[in-house]
């Protein structure tokens, strides 16, 4: 093997023909292993299915016998080598302890048993069954090996030697052959033979066809109402269903409580133009709550002498310039006289933290 690796043996001791090269695409694998267990996995991916190679790289004076030519050995020994991943180590050990029998097949007995999956994994090993079957003795699943669980399900174990042989329903699909439907869907044709179940209406509990109008029964949230199933709106009802601080919006078969813009008193809806009235600090304005400003008022909030008023969200705060501290009712200045100061501008707040 190329880099220094150790070559797998090779059925009837035949030397690789690093010549000529390997076609993946010149077989054609059995079952799925997807979901298969221990050992049945590695025995799925080590069974593919001899299949003729493109017309490209069949001898062209041997169209009709290829298998039977004299290069069938080399064949099998193209096949063998691309059998199995070089990382696959279940497939890899399983291919070296039963290469005598993969030979004995390809030699001998494929014209008898042309399913090699079949014949080695289920027949001859015994670890895997045959798709529709499942467990020790391969017993048919339920609703019979060509359709398992009508289906409409998955059979447990099924192409395994584990399993119960239960059906497990899909989406929509209820009882042991998963031939009925669950609430909330319904029975729809598809050929004279089979059906499918498809989801009724949202507004439907139960329903025989796929609209609003087949219901059998109402779903939470809807009610009849001229012969179909219509939304029931709670947001309407009274009292209302949601909190003071809250609007109510309907939402199929249900509602949802949302918290009103935080300058309202009571909303009827999402932001400040819905509010039924406005906090304290706040006005309408133009449809809306605004913030009033009450620095700017004519009856001046901050009564002490030389304070000044800054306006915030809601309120207001009064504070004594630089150069000044608080005393009882009025500011006083504490800077020495002709000292530079700078007297804050009442337009511009100080910083929050000294607010």
């Amino acid at each position: 093997a190329a880099g220094g690796g150790s070559a797998r043996p090779v059925p009837g001791g035949l030397r690789p023909v690093s010549a000529r090269p390997r076609s993946r695409g010149a077989v054609r694998f059995g079952p799925p292993c997807a979901r298969r267990p221990r050992p049945c996995w590695g025995c799925c991916c080590c069974c593919c299915r001899p299949a003729r190679p493109p017309r490209s790289r069949r001898p062209a004076s041997a169209a009709g016998s290829w298998w039977t030519s004299s290069t069938s050995e080399v064949r099998l020994l193209e096949i063998v080598e691309g059998l199995c991943e070089a990382s696959d180590f279940e497939c890899n050990q399983l291919l070296e302890e039963q290469e005598e029998l993969l030979e004995a097949w390809w030699l001998r007995l494929k014209k008898k048993h042309p399913d090699l999956f079949e014949w080695f994994c289920v027949q001859t090993l015994k670890a895997c069954c045959s798709p529709g079957t499942y467990g020790p003795d391969c017993l048919a699943c339920q609703g019979g090996s060509e359709r398992p669980c009508s289906g409409n399900g998955h059979c447990v174990g099924d192409g395994t030697r584990e399993g119960d042989g239960l059906c497990q329903c899909h989406l929509g699909y209820q009882g042991p052959l998963c031939s009925d439907c669950m609430d909330g869907y319904f029975r729809s044709p598809t050929s004279e033979t089979h059906s499918i179940c498809s989801a009724c209406d949202e507004a439907c509990k139960t329903c025989v066809g796929p609209t609003n109008r087949d219901c059998g029964q109402c779903e939470v949230g809807w009610v009849r109402q001229d012969d179909a199933c219509v939304d029931v709106d709670e947001c309407a009802a009274e009292p209302p269903p949601c909190e003071d601080t809250q609007y109510c919006e309907n939402v199929n078969g249900s509602f949802v409580c949302e918290e009103c813009d935080p300058t309202c008193m009571g909303c009827t809806g999402k932001g400040p133009t819905q509010c039924r009235e406005c906090i304290a600090g706040y006005s309408k304005e133009s449809g809306q709550c605004e913030d009033i400003d009450e620095c700017s008022l004519a009856e001046k909030p901050c009564l002490r002498d030389n304070e000044n008023c800054y306006n915030t969200p809601g309120s207001f705060v009064c504070v004594c310039p630089d150069g000044f501290e608080e005393a009882e009712d009025t500011c006083v200045q504490t800077r020495p006289a002709g000292a530079e100061a700078t007297e804050a501008s009442p337009t511009q707040p100080p910083s929050r933290e000294d607010l």
